[in-house]
């Protein structure tokens, strides 16, 4: 064993591998650092996701000359002196490790200058070696009070990290993440994010938090927020919760922070959620922006080099304290149980549960069925307005991934069933509980589920658009608007022209609102269906982190048909019953969905016969 020290640059490229996993942690490094200097206001300018520049202004306090080139030594800091100051940090950053890190895998260029110096400083750092943090170069420039950080052409000198960044779009996602954390931790402070010459975000110091989250995230945000206030010795709770019925599907803005830092906390968040327990379902997760305010010495951030995780000294008291305080929240709205310290006189009242139908009788619905009706004559079928048995919509059932070939009915070969269809003119249909539809021919019935039957036509005509350079678009009535997040922008944009040839015709008015003016052809044009949709679309592209390419064709196209599927209006004529029929048959495998449920039950004139002996 050949035990050895490692040179300073090999050292610092470790460090920045903690430290500089993307563009994101440079901005978010830079950005702290900023705040730390106590700016007013924060500038961040990036071009190609961070790739090729990321540059941060801010007007602090700025630094001397000396401080300028010391500044970019291992663990200088200005935030510790002592043992004793780890037990109370309040600061940002402390370690001295992001600017000598971001130096070893990028060229940076510091401009910087105190209220009190007639000139700045500016300190050039390029090519890291073993000796030196890099090659200096230093110099007396006019600049504006505080400091100018720009960081060009990120592991220019690393190729292998720079290949392992995702797409610009991914990227530039995560770069907003980061900057969301830091403006929402300091509401008093004004913020500006330009990506290549574009604006993102340009806000001003907020008097509130509520401001601030409307400035960041859009008035529907916040219309849909409940206010949380808990006082106890082990923390001071404060903040916003979202209403349960605006829940989403995506676990988006969902934000802690203690003492002004942001951090991540599964175990805090389990209690957020038990707070909603019974009030959404497991699939929706809500909004939240919860702020936690607590004793220095009770925490220890100095647990994950990104400093974004923290351990608490008791967390099972916090975890109780989080749940009741937002319990309190949710019951001050009628949501959910509110705690009652006055009980005398109260009634109670049973919990029904699973047991609702002993109280409440379910009916079943009167058929209104013809006595004379004979299924097997094909002019038997009595008219729509003879024989409508109550509708009532249901919800689709789920269905599981990865399905994708051909399934045989063997015996109930359905070509040989309809063979004669063409007959029998014309065709009528009975629908049954509003999804369900019942077509007659000479050797028996079908029974098609209409829900299933518009996932199968919209997986075909999802993944035939997607291949394809004509999409098929029916125009809105009024543009529809969709609030779905600055930080989702970059990747619908990466990915327009997939969703043109999908059929989606949308543009963007800025803010994070997108203005849907066309939709798939077939699909309902209804704000909450699209809304939904359009969140799934985002959700799945993000979880790719790239652009789709033809081999996620498949994957993609089935998970927006069962979201499409869910939110049409189900066929409430005979003319809109026969056209799903129609355009079900006209699909490769009209027999089942793309994830393999049956679309259609055959019911043979032998196999009711055999019922009714």
């Amino acid at each position: 064993m050949d035990i050895r020290i490692l040179p300073s640059n090999i050292a610092n490229m470790i460090a920045a591998g903690e430290v500089v996993q993307r563009p994101a942690s440079v901005v978010k490094e830079l950005m702290e650092n900023a705040v730390d200097a106590g700016a007013t206001r924060i500038d961040v300018v990036v071009v190609d996701s961070g790739r090729t520049l990321i540059q941060v202004i801010d007007n602090g306090c700025g630094m001397t000359a000396d401080e300028a080139v010391l500044c970019f030594q291992r663990h200088a800091t200005s935030k510790i002196a002592t043992a004793e100051d780890l037990q109370k940090i309040e600061t940002f950053g402390f370690r001295g490790e992001a600017l000598p890190s971001i130096a070893s895998v990028a060229e940076v260029t510091l401009r910087t200058r105190t209220a009190d110096a007639e000139v700045g400083t500016e300190v050039t750092i390029t090519d890291a070696t073993a000796e030196t943090p890099g090659k200096q170069d230093i110099k007396e420039v006019a600049t504006p009070k505080g400091s100018s950080f720009a960081v060009r052409n990120l592991y220019y000198n690393t190729p292998a990290r720079r290949k392992f960044l995702k797409s610009d779009a991914a990227e530039l996602k995560a770069v907003i993440a980061e900057f969301l954390k830091v403006a929402l931790s300091r509401p008093g402070i004004a913020f500006c994010l330009n990506s290549n010459g574009r604006d993102f975000y340009r806000i001003g110091p907020a008097q509130t938090l509520k401001y601030r989250i409307r400035d960041l995230f859009g008035e529907a945000v916040t219309s849909d927020m409940l206010p949380v206030e808990a006082g106890t010795s082990v923390a001071a709770i404060s903040g916003f919760v979202g209403r349960p019925d605006a829940a989403h599907k995506t676990a988006s803005n969902q934000y802690f922070f203690v003492n002004g830092r942001y951090f991540r906390s599964p175990y805090l968040h389990k209690a957020v959620m038990k707070a909603y327990e019974n009030l959404i379902p497991d699939a929706l997760a809500p909004s939240y922006f919860i702020y936690l305010d607590v004793d220095p010495h009770s925490i220890d951030i100095n647990v994950h080099p990104t400093k974004t995780e923290i351990k608490f000294e008791d967390d099972n008291v916090l975890f109780t304290v989080l749940m009741a305080a937002v319990k309190e929240a949710l019951g001050r709205e009628s949501f959910g149980d509110r705690i009652e310290f006055e009980r005398d006189g109260i009634p109670e009242i049973r919990n029904i549960g699973s047991s609702f139908a002993e109280y409440h009788p379910v009916q079943e619905p009167f058929s209104g069925g013809s006595s004379d009706f004979n299924p097997f004559d094909s002019d038997g079928f009595p008219n729509q307005q003879e024989w409508e048995p109550g509708r009532s919509d249901t919800a689709a059932a789920k269905g599981g991934a990865g399905y994708q070939g051909h399934r045989s009915i063997g015996d109930g070969d359905l070509s040989k069933l309809f063979e004669r269809e063409s007959q029998v003119q014309p065709q009528r249909q009975i629908l049954l509980s509003g999804r369900y539809i019942l077509r007659g021919a000479p050797s028996g019935f079908m029974l098609v589920d209409a829900v299933r039957a518009m996932q199968r036509i919209m997986y075909e005509q999802f993944v035939d658009a997607m291949s394809k350079d004509v999409p098929v678009t029916q125009s809105c009535m009024f543009p529809i608007e969709v609030e779905i997040g600055m930080e989702n922008i970059p990747v619908l944009e990466a990915n327009e022209q997939l969703l043109h040839r999908m059929g989606f015709d949308f543009s963007s008015l800025g803010g994070g609102t997108i203005a849907i003016n066309g939709i798939p052809e077939g699909l309902a044009d209804d704000k909450m269906a699209v809304t939904a949709l359009m969140f799934e679309i985002v959700t799945a592209l993000n979880n790719e982190q790239t652009a789709v390419i033809a081999s996620l064709y498949a994957p993609l196209a089935e998970r927006l048909a069962w979201s499409a599927a869910r939110s049409m209006q189900l066929p409430s004529t005979q003319e809109e019953a026969g056209t799903v029929i129609d355009r079900l048959y006209a699909c490769e495998n009209p027999e089942y969905t793309s994830d393999g449920k049956r679309t259609v039950a055959v019911l043979r004139q032998e196999d009711l016969e055999k019922l009714l002996k």
